[in-house]
């Protein structure tokens, strides 16, 4: 019997349905222990019929003519909607970075709009010291804008990097 993959949008990610595609562009990111640059990203955002959608970001730095320099950041995982809780959570997102970092987002999806906050941060003995995440995501005039507050390196909860992507055909 042959294989077959489903590949409709599973209902308890339908929420998420905005996400799905890849997305590039640009934005800034600095943090009192650093200084602030421009960066490039390219996100893609896929499912497979299952529950959850699968997801993967990379970004490299930018020069002032907007050349790229060097990669900077990748983070792979996974988004997943979850039944409502009391407090509203209804999706989860799940993170894992090459620097030693894994994050559990829990938050709440509403049509073209994401708010999350770490429920759980682990890190490796060798990753630099981070404690907590606030990530918002919105679809505005078809594009993807997303901000990250962090708490690190003995900082609190503090802006750290903001981008606007466009969807790539």
């Amino acid at each position: 019997m042959p294989f077959h993959l489903d590949t409709s949008l599973h209902s308890d990610v339908a929420p998420l349905a905005w996400l799905v595609g890849t997305w590039a562009g640009a934005g800034v990111v600095g943090y009192p222990t650093m200084e602030s640059v421009n960066f490039g990203q390219e996100i893609t955002c896929t499912h497979d019929g299952r529950p959850f959608l699968e997801w993967r970001s990379q970004t490299w730095l930018l020069d002032e003519e907007g050349e790229k320099v060097r990669p900077l950041a990748t983070e792979t995982g996974f988004w997943r909607g979850v039944p409502e809780t009391p407090d509203g959570t209804n999706v989860e997102l799940l993170l894992a970075h090459p620097s030693g970092i894994v994050e559990m987002y829990a938050g709440h999806a509403q049509p073209a709009k994401i708010e999350l906050r770490t429920d759980g941060v682990m890190r490796s003995p060798h990753a630099k010291e981070y404690t907590a995440g606030h990530r918002m995501y919105g679809y505005v005039q078809s594009n993807l804008l997303w901000v990250m507050d962090m708490a690190a390196m003995g900082e609190p909860l503090t802006s750290h990097v903001s981008a606007e992507l466009k969807r790539v055909e």
